[in-house]
């Protein structure tokens, strides 16, 4: 069997990253609008981070085997920094994640039409005021370090049980929100707050451009940490995915 293109892996992983932000970032508009202004709690919390899982489960097992299903910049960041992809198919995938989080961020406008999206927003989050950016940035840094661990563990590591990743990288995602959303909605990856920021901004909702740093800078180092930890622990061992096929892996042969 041949192996997919280039183009054929970009599309796959922009269709992965749409279904990540509309499902996902699409939730909470949506639960915005089904609560009206009930308060804002651990049961709605809880539904945004289901929704962020299954995202994952659908994209993982419709895609990985294709793309790998990076579907977030800070693994293709962490992945290339520890020379499982190459530069040029790095910045390729990095287009293609921002490209499909423009289009996930569109599909939740479509839905929201006719609803006030300008009003529910289209799924971009903010830092707690409370909180501020610093905390903020080092919550995302903590999130994602132990996503990114997590994926380099259940899914680039050839010697993780085959078939599981998508399972894992769903639920871990499920509980990181759990305790980092009410910090920063744990974005956890920067095409996934960048597309409904972006558009947000186009139809006049409430943005927070100030705040994107923490949105880029946090997941990215701490992707990196996350990385760099599961290198060290599993002692150079992991192996080197052809394409960076993170979810690949999972569905190998055992």
């Amino acid at each position: 069997m041949s192996s997919p293109t280039l183009s054929q892996k970009l599309t796959a992983e922009a269709i992965g990253t749409a279904i990540l932000v509309f499902i996902g970032a699409g939730s909470v508009p949506l639960t915005l609008f089904l609560t009206g202004k009930n308060p804002f709690g651990s049961a709605e919390l809880s539904t945004i981070s289901f929704c962020f899982a299954f995202a994952i489960f659908a994209a993982v097992y419709s895609v990985g085997h294709i793309s790998g299903c990076h579907i977030n910049p800070a693994v293709t960041v962490a992945l290339w920094a520890t020379r499982k992809v190459d530069s040029t198919t790095a910045v390729s995938y990095i287009g293609a994640q921002l490209v499909g989080a423009l289009v996930g961020a569109a599909l939740t406008l479509v839905v929201l039409s006719g609803n006030h999206p300008e009003t529910l927003g289209l799924g971009a989050v903010s830092v707690n005021a409370n909180a501020g950016n610093l905390i903020g940035f080092l919550a995302e840094v903590i999130g994602t370090g132990i996503l990114v661990f997590t994926v380099f563990g259940s899914a680039v590591d050839g010697r993780a049980p085959a078939g599981f990743a998508g399972l894992i990288i769903g639920f871990i995602v499920y509980g990181i929100i759990i305790l980092v959303g009410p910090i920063t909605g744990a974005a956890l990856n920067p095409a996934r707050q960048i597309g409904p920021e972006i558009l947000s901004g186009v139809i006049g909702a409430t943005t927070h451009f100030d705040q994107l740093w923490v949105y880029i800078a946090g997941p990215i180092v701490g992707g990196l940490g996350g990385a760099f930890l599961y290198e060290f622990v599993g002692h150079h061992a992991t192996a080197t995915v052809p394409g960076a096929a993170v979810a690949e892996a999972a569905h190998a042969d055992a």
